[in-house]
């Protein structure tokens, strides 16, 4: 749950910190746009998308607490002051495309992330500005069929920001940023056309608080599994899709590994029901543990290795307050 909180507050940082990282819908608005609008911006050729409905998120009351208990909580509110923009009001929805598969795209900030909110373009571009003279950095301007794209550098492969229009915002590398602003403007084909993952978002819960599709090759798969045998039985997955949900006060989570190897599938869920079975040892010490790890639940199919959970809110926050103890005593 660490990991989960600390992702919702990632996404509020990602414009603070500047990160590199068939029919078209209407232009996503915010405060009116849908899940469907947003991936109309993410270009064909991702292998992976990835949502988060923000604003949802961040009204939970628990994810609320998180945010302003945070130590990075002053900055925060420096960034709100500065720019104008309350991240858990202003923030509508994330989207974020990645090319080469997440550890590839994430070595090569080859990702694209769109944010719809509502904000002020002369504010938040007067504070990016700001950080890059504070960081001794420079922007380029460039224009790019009438938008202008402020980068880090002046190439494709440099990190660069476009305003699209007054409720949505693109960042990444300057060449998917582009690709962007050809499907903005019509030039462009959009992941709808990707027959590979737009089958596979046809699968998703587009409905939940955030989830994701990813799509791998084989060379990649290949790749991992040699870099570590235990994952051998995952040779036959090809593809991905994760959901996490927030109902009665419960976290929600399911995960699929797509694979067409019914036989293999069963094998990654009962490797993976062992690894559950020895992390019940650590009950013994912490009953929290063992009651999280009662929620989870693993099972296989003809075409597919399924992972579910429905985690009390309750019990997250019992998880936390250990966690904060024992970083106290280091």
């Amino acid at each position: 749950m660490k990991k989960f909180t600390a992702f919702g507050i990632m996404i509020i940082f990602v414009l603070f910190a500047f990160v590199s990282c068939g029919t078209k819908p209407s232009a996503p608005k915010a405060g009116s746009a849908k899940a469907e609008d947003m991936l109309s911006l993410i270009p064909q050729d991702v292998t992976g998308v990835f949502f988060v409905d923000f604003h949802r998120a961040a009204a939970i009351e628990f994810i609320d607490k998180t945010i302003k208990e945070d130590e990075n909580y002053q900055k925060y509110q420096e960034f709100i002051e500065k720019s104008g923009i309350d991240p858990q009001k202003d923030i509508y929805f994330v989207a974020v495309g990645i090319k080469g598969g997440a550890a590839q795209a994430q070595a090569n900030a080859n990702g694209t992330g769109i944010v719809n909110l509502k904000y002020n373009k002369e504010s938040l571009l007067a504070l990016i500005k700001e950080k890059a003279a504070e960081e001794e950095g420079e922007l380029v301007e460039e224009e790019y069929n009438g938008v202008t794209i402020y980068a880090w550098k002046q190439n494709e492969k440099g990190g660069g920001i476009a305003f699209l229009d007054e409720s949505n915002i693109v960042l990444g590398n300057v060449g998917n940023v582009k690709s962007v602003i050809d499907i903005y403007q019509k030039k462009g084909e959009n992941v709808f056309k990707n027959e590979k993952l737009s089958a596979l978002l046809d699968k998703v819960n587009k409905d939940a608080m955030l989830w994701g599709a990813v799509t791998f090759s084989p060379e990649e798969i290949s790749k991992m599994t040699a870099e570590n045998p235990l994952l051998g039985s995952l040779e036959a997955i090809d593809a991905a899709f994760i959901s996490f949900n927030y109902e009665d006060r419960n976290i929600i989570a399911e995960i699929k590994l797509m694979s067409s190897d019914e036989t293999q599938n069963k094998q990654v869920a009962d490797f993976l029901n062992g690894l559950k079975g020895m992390g019940g040892m650590m009950a013994a010490q912490d009953p929290n543990v063992g009651e999280l790890l009662s929620k989870i639940e693993i099972s296989s199919g003809a075409d597919h290795v399924g992972i579910y959970a429905s985690i009390p809110e309750d019990l997250i926050n019992k998880l936390k307050e250990k966690t904060a103890e024992k970083e106290k005593d280091y």
